[in-house]
């Protein structure tokens, strides 16, 4: 039986309570968001031409908006913030200059298969100084999603992105894969902006 993502508008006020009630009042954390692919670089292409550099922009930008609304809000920036390709080196660096305290790359999934489905989080293997810090980040955010959302785990996963890989001396790093737009269900969910905004806030509330 073909799972069904959740409708999550009911969800939205609970988990802004949730953030602006479960924060810690001393730790303000500095996260760097990373916005995969941008301009000339879409990313994946999915069902009715969704774009992945799109998604994720609007996910990003949805994280920004809803942590300036809390009274105390973490230190977050992003990679990019508008439509510009930027390169790996330059986004690894900026999570040096900035000593960030996590990096976390968002990114879509395709598949051949249509049928493929979830959520999908990656760690660095090898990475010996922020190994668990990463991997219990990503957990974190993946267990988060697929309560609240509905989305299929895939678990946590490693590989050497060189996102991760570039990252490795200076902050925890994760890259997610949130959702396959080759998928009818999960594209057509990623195109409605209250589930972005579902999403947004199951992330943030995490961070």
């Amino acid at each position: 039986m073909k799972k069904v993502l959740k409708n999550v508008s009911f969800v939205i006020l609970v988990l802004k309570m949730c953030i602006v009630f479960g924060q810690e009042p001393t730790a303000q954390k500095r996260i760097l968001i990373d916005v995969g692919h941008g301009g000339k670089d879409a990313g994946a292409i999915g069902i009715n031409g969704i774009q992945e550099k799109e998604v994720v922009l609007d996910i990003a930008n949805a994280i920004l908006n809803l942590n300036n609304q809390l009274d105390k809000p973490l230190d977050i920036y992003l990679t990019r913030y508008k439509d510009t390709l930027i390169s790996l080196s330059d986004r690894t660096k900026l999570a040096k200059t900035l000593k960030a305290d996590l990096f976390v790359s968002l990114h879509c999934n395709h598949s051949d298969n249509p049928n493929a489905r979830g959520i999908e989080v990656y760690a660095l293997r090898k990475q010996e100084r922020y190994s668990k810090e990463s991997v219990f980040a990503g957990y974190k955010i993946e267990r988060a999603l697929c309560k609240t959302i509905g989305y299929e785990s895939r678990g946590m996963k490693f590989a050497n992105f060189q996102v991760l890989r570039e990252t490795t001396e200076y902050c925890p790093a994760i890259l997610m894969e949130l959702g396959f737009l080759s998928n009818v269900d999960e594209a057509q969910y990623l195109m409605r902006k209250e589930n972005v905004l579902a999403i947004a806030l199951s992330i943030l509330k995490k961070l």
